[in-house]
């Protein structure tokens, strides 16, 4: 059977289906599986993580939900696909299942977006800065459509960088991008701190200061990466119970 060399080592977190989906996803794009390969039988899943098959499949409905695997009733389940138009999806999971599966991501992000907006500050032309200018504007005048306009500050950022490679890759991540603004902004209530460091970020790349630039991008993923860090803290605790009267 394909896929039948597994070891996972048993769970002893409180969260068993976010952990069980965590090692399947690890298990999944360790390259283990091909597409149309058939996972190990739910009980095999359930011996050698050490839970029950109830959460197996709690897991297992999660990533088909995602579109990363298939079960074919009476068959099994079947990997579906690991091609590039998933990555955002799992991106997004991954920010929700927990800080090590998330740092990653969060890093290379910094990197990134440090070196793009040095770049933007170095080779941006007039016209481009006005319409960072104007994506600034409207950030302020409509905070209910902040999420889409910070989304499109940065990827203007990588489109005066004129490096391809960073604005692919950025452009890649939008999903990861949206999301990351998205529960940091709901989480705070409101948008004037992300203002103000975008606001900074501007102001340095209109004086083509690449080094100022650097430093202003730094703070903003910096402080945005601690916003997060808090958020999927957040989502990590174990629901409390109701007190009983």
């Amino acid at each position: 059977m394909a896929g039948a060399n597994f070891n996972f080592e048993p769970i002893q977190k409180n969260s068993l289906v976010v952990e069980i989906t965590k090692r399947l996803l690890d298990y999944i794009f360790s390259g283990s599986l091909k597409v149309n390969d058939k996972l190990p039988a739910e009980r095999q899943l359930s011996e050698a993580l050490g839970v029950g098959r109830s959460a197996i499949r709690e897991a297992i409905k999660a990533l088909t939900v995602l579109g990363v695997l298939e079960v074919r009733q009476g068959d099994g389940t079947y990997l579906k696909r690991t091609d590039s138009t998933l990555l955002p999806q799992v991106i997004e999971w991954s920010l929700l299942l927990g800080e090590n599966q998330a740092m990653d991501l969060i890093e290379a992000r910094k990197v990134i977006e440090i070196s793009i907006c040095r770049f933007a500050a170095e080779r941006g032309k007039d016209e481009e800065i006005a319409e960072l200018k104007q994506i600034m504007d409207k950030m302020k005048l409509e905070p209910a459509n902040f999420v889409e306009l910070d989304v499109s500050f940065h990827l203007k950022l990588a489109e005066m960088s004129r490096n391809s490679v960073l604005k692919d890759i950025l452009s890649s991540i939008q999903s990861l991008l949206r999301t990351w603004i998205k529960l940091v902004i709901e989480s705070a209530g409101d948008t004037e701190f992300s203002y103000k460091d975008h606001s900074a970020i501007f102001e340095a790349v209109s004086k083509r200061d690449p080094d100022a630039a650097a430093l202003a991008m730094e703070r903003h993923m910096t402080d945005a990466t601690s916003r997060l860090l808090k958020v999927i803290k957040e989502n990590q605790k174990p629901a409390k119970k109701p007190v009983s009267s």
